[in-house]
């Protein structure tokens, strides 16, 4: 017989209410109306009425299928089909309509592609700088296999701030993570703080991780150079990806805050409803005293 996984439930600090203001509805009716693709609303974020006020959003470019397949991700895996050259202009030109003044892109992984899609990377961040003149920019950007010559040409094309995920603690990674290798994050983030970049990093809590290894997280990370650290809770997408093992409380994320500041990063962000782009408008201060 096959046994039925049953989810845990929700506890009430994770059911939230979508809000019914004027400027939710007209953000909400410019991406339908303009067939836009944003992953606020593909993703179901929580924070997407608070983002958008701020004048915030994120896009994801390189098409909808990865070439990996992480447990705890819900986009699809699989063959992905021939790049779209003409989607930096179409990411731009969504932007523009929206009047977003800081712009959040992320991206599939591309590992089918030599450059691992580093060029059209570089091209939308340049295309969005085009049409948006003063519109400043966080990328959230793939570990490229460890190839800091491509993370290069991102740092290249001058986005305020670059972000990349190390999404768990070392020990859980090779179980949720598909290829991607902790300390090849961990390098990836030093490269880029290297360079003189805002370098941000986030993880997800509820999969089994310790205390204490959340905090041996932070210790790698700040470590590095990384400045910015979001934390989230863990929420299964669906019945074939990783349970959660726990609901971390608002208490507790909010320890983890105090203690991310007391070790050295600029911002920490720390909330069961955080997610890797919340309140990403301050974060290209995160160099500044």
């Amino acid at each position: 017989m096959v046994k039925i996984q049953q989810r845990r439930s929700k506890p009430d600090w994770l059911k939230i209410q979508l809000p019914n203001t004027s400027e939710y509805s007209w953000m909400h009716k410019t991406i339908r109306d303009h067939k836009l693709h944003t992953i606020c609303t593909s993703g179901k974020c929580p924070n997407a009425a608070e983002c958008w006020g701020a004048g915030t959003a994120t896009f994801m470019i390189l098409g909808d299928t990865c070439t990996r397949a992480c447990k705890f991700c819900n986009v699809k895996t699989g063959k992905p089909g021939p790049v779209d050259f003409k989607e930096p202009f179409r990411i731009a030109r969504s932007i523009q309509i929206m009047k977003i003044k800081h712009a959040v892109i992320t991206s599939v992984d591309r590992d089918d592609l030599p450059d691992g899609g580093a060029g059209v990377w570089v091209e939308t961040i340049k295309k969005v700088k085009e049409v948006n003149p003063g519109i400043t920019m966080e990328v959230l950007i793939p570990d490229f296999q460890g190839m800091t010559n491509l993370v290069d040409q991102i740092i290249d094309a001058e986005p305020e701030v670059i972000s990349h995920n190390v999404e768990t603690v070392r020990r859980l990674t090779p179980q949720i993570r598909s290829r991607a290798k902790y300390d090849v994050s961990l390098d990836v983030l030093k490269h880029i703080a290297g360079r003189g970049v805002v370098a941000k990093s986030g993880i997800m809590l509820g999969l089994g991780e310790t205390q204490e290894e959340v905090l041996e997280t932070m210790d790698d990370l700040v470590n590095q150079g990384v400045k910015v650290l979001t934390i989230g809770q863990y929420l299964q997408p669906s019945a074939v990806h990783l349970e959660v093992q726990e609901y971390i409380t608002p208490e507790q994320f909010k320890i983890y805050e105090i203690e991310g500041l007391k070790k050295g990063f600029k911002f920490v962000e720390s909330g069961p409803l955080v997610r890797s782009s919340y309140h990403a408008e301050k974060h290209i201060n995160a160099l500044n005293d």
